[in-house]
């Protein structure tokens, strides 16, 4: 059984590690080398210039405007996402009056709220940018129609037009853009906790509260914690920049606002020229999410339950 095992695995491995090396780590090596350089992205020509790139960053106001903004998505983009989306799975599942023959029960209708709810899904990322933006019109939009509806002429902003609002404007359509899938993430994954547990727990006299930090979310951990870092990652890519080029002014304002580092690298690029700049930013980029997720990982760490 032995005999000839690891030139079986080896056989089965080989492959797949060649693939990955050469579609996966070969692009970043490849990031690296050409972010020592003064390449423009269009011509061939190019001179090695060592670390000036990364020397000229630590003096780039715009791209610790773009850090600063990324930052934010960051840190309170998975927050506000997660902790809707268990609030609303939460509500769907457990949330419920008790009824006959059922120890614990969502609210009612709770499948066709799950259905509401996943329907950003459907919609492509720039479908939903679109319609926030003419939500968000100052002059025509729905925001403000309503708020002058209901006699609020005099408060009525231009969201993307405001240096304090921008931000948070494009932060709330990628929260709505991206809440329903965790809703039904979560509400699979609490469909799966066995009921005795709630049962045992509201015969001890636990509350809803009690029972969603005791029970719901230490079961739920694993998935949560896979979410917040795929939320993190997506705060710091190729969504966030999808988000700010459609809807912010500029784009990337107004006053760089909501520039962010994946809109910075492609400006940089498409728009300047300096690829090789570029990807020096790229790379500050990379470093930025493997930190945040190593840092995930470590502080999420805990115990392992079966249940």
């Amino acid at each position: 059984m032995q005999h000839g095992k690891y030139r079986f695995i080896a056989g089965f491995l080989i492959v797949p590690l060649v693939i990955y090396a050469v579609f996966v780590i070969s692009p970043f090596v490849q990031a690296i080398y050409y972010s020592l350089t003064d390449w423009t992205g269009l011509s061939p020509n190019l001179r090695m210039v060592g670390f000036d790139n990364y020397v000229r960053l630590f003096h780039d106001s715009v791209f610790w405007a773009a850090v600063g903004n990324s930052v934010t998505l960051l840190l309170l983009l998975p927050v506000v996402t997660l902790s809707l989306g268990l609030f609303f799975a939460f509500m769907l599942n457990v949330g419920g009056r008790r009824r006959k023959k059922a120890v614990i029960g969502g609210v009612r209708g709770s499948g066709v709220y799950k259905i509401i709810y996943f329907f950003p899904q459907v919609l492509s990322v720039p479908i939903v940018a679109l319609l926030f933006q003419f939500a968000y019109n100052p002059e025509s939009g729905a925001l403000n129609s309503f708020l002058g509806a209901i006699g609020l002429d005099g408060v009525q902003p231009d969201w993307l037009g405001d240096p304090q609002l921008a931000l948070w404007c494009v932060m709330g359509a990628m929260v709505w853009a991206n809440v329903g899938f965790y809703v039904v993430l979560f509400s699979a994954g609490m469909s799966s906790i066995p009921k005795d547990f709630y049962e045992a727990a509201l015969l001890d006299g636990a509350n809803r509260v009690n029972t969603f930090f005791r029970i719901t979310l230490p079961l739920l951990w694993d998935t949560v914690q896979t979410g917040w870092i795929y939320m993190g990652i997506l705060a710091l890519d190729v969504s966030a920049f999808a988000f700010v080029q459609i809807m912010s002014v500029g784009p990337g304002g107004p006053d760089y606002s909501t520039e962010v580092l994946p809109l910075y690298v492609y400006q940089r690029t498409f728009r300047d020229g300096q690829a090789g700049y570029a990807t020096a930013i790229g790379v500050s980029l990379l470093i930025v999410t493997l930190v945040f997720s190593a840092v995930v990982m470590r502080l999420g760490r805990r115990e392992r339950l079966e249940f």
